[in-house]
């Protein structure tokens, strides 16, 4: 039989399955008629013949359905998979590799995943300036935009002494009390310091801010159920411009989660497996989001100790351009408007009296549009950390422009 024939038939009888199911569930008024209900689509559910497919027959299959879909919206199909029942799901789980290996965003657990060691994601954002919101996607192309794969969403509350930005995985829904809520980025007074909070621990020891998190937003309280902690991942800091010169911004952010050893040959950079159980209720709109192939062992999930230092990443320094008349940075055709928010980080080596910069760019960021920026990553950073750096460069800075 034709492998897209073998797919084909697949698809048919997922989708038989899918509406005996739905017919089973319309005919049922109560809790014990809901029970009996339920048997038969078991029971047809366990007689399918694609759940009693052969384990090397099945790891055939879906490593074909993988090796053929790069890229989004293609991997669909891979998530799809892992749906259909337990035993596709575990295979799926040991096929799927994290982005640090394969290039490729998957499962939302992806975006909080070091990215590629190769070569940078491309992403662009999207900015509504009537809301305050921000619309991360992956490009599906090698255009600088499209249509893209979304990933992120992140929205701006003022506070009488911070600015707050929520980013979730869900556009409906940004309240805290929504189990998408992943995150947090929090400036200070001035808009020249912030700081990114992770919802879930990031590695092994990492310890929770003291900060109140039950805070109202959106008139949808904290719920009780939901783990809004908040885990301290980096510091973002901007320099002050105080003799008003109109020269480029000065970034440092530092790592807190990411030890600077990542970074060197051989190195590795703690990866969250997957999301606390307790949530897994609330992403019932995203088809199978766990990702535990390519697990790291604990040894290399662990906080950087006190002995250790932590990465540090500043920005790139940039050229002036005696022609232009302005500073300058090779973004390589990413970024095609001049702007003071446009940067590209690198890893500092603190460890020399010179502080040397490396010549690998691990994030860039640039404006090519009114509402529209690029922003490429790559490893040991996440998607997550990534765009929470970016969307400190937004902010209004009081004592830096």
């Amino acid at each position: 039989m034709p492998f897209s024939s073998m797919i084909q038939e697949m698809k048919g009888e997922i989708g038989a399955i899918s509406r005996r199911g739905l017919r089973s569930r319309s005919n049922r008024p109560g809790r014990v008629r809901r029970v009996a209900a339920l048997e038969p689509d078991e029971a047809a559910r366990r007689q399918s013949c694609w759940t009693q497919l052969p384990p090397e027959l099945l790891r055939e299959v879906l490593s074909r359905v993988e090796e053929a879909e790069a890229r989004w919206p293609g991997r669909r199909d891979v998530v799809a998979c892992a749906g259909v029942c337990r035993s596709w799901r575990d295979v799926v789980k040991e096929i799927v590799r994290t982005p640090e290996v394969s290039g490729k965003l998957t499962f939302p657990i992806s975006l909080k995943q070091p990215g590629p060691r190769d070569a940078p994601l491309k992403c662009f954002i999207r900015r509504d300036r009537t809301t305050h919101t921000y619309y991360l996607y992956i490009g599906l192309t090698d255009a600088l935009a499209d249509h893209g794969k979304f990933l992120l969403v992140a929205r701006k509350y003022r506070r009488p002494a911070c600015s707050e930005y929520l980013i979730s995985l869900d556009v409906s829904d940004m309240s805290r009390g929504n189990g998408t809520y992943i995150g947090k980025l929090r400036s200070n007074f001035l808009g020249t310091k912030f700081t990114v909070y992770d919802t879930h621990p990031p590695c092994a020891g990492a310890m929770i801010s003291k900060g109140q998190t039950a805070h109202v937003i959106s008139s949808t309280q904290v719920s009780a159920r939901v783990p809004a902690g908040n885990y301290p991942v980096s510091h973002v800091s901007y320099e002050l411009n105080v003799m008003g010169s109109r020269g480029p911004r000065k970034m440092n952010c530092i790592m807190d989660s990411i030890p600077v050893s990542a970074i060197e040959e051989g190195g590795s950079a703690p990866t969250q497996t997957e999301f606390p159980s307790s949530t897994s209720h609330s992403f019932a709109s995203v088809p199978f989001f766990r990702s535990k192939s390519g697990r790291l062992n604990s040894s290399a999930g662990q906080l950087p100790s006190q002995n250790e230092n932590k990465m540090v990443l500043k920005n790139k320094s940039p050229r002036w351009h005696e022609h232009l008349q302005c500073w300058c940075l090779n973004f390589h055709g990413r970024v095609t408007v001049a702007s003071v928010k446009n940067f590209q980080l690198v890893a500092s080596d603190v460890s020399d009296s010179s502080n040397q910069e490396h010549d690998d760019v691990i994030l860039q960021f640039g404006k090519i549009g009114k509402d529209l920026f690029t922003m490429d990553y790559r490893y040991p950073i996440s998607a997550f950390q990534a765009f929470a750096i970016c969307l400190s460069s937004f902010d209004t800075k009081i004592a830096c422009e």
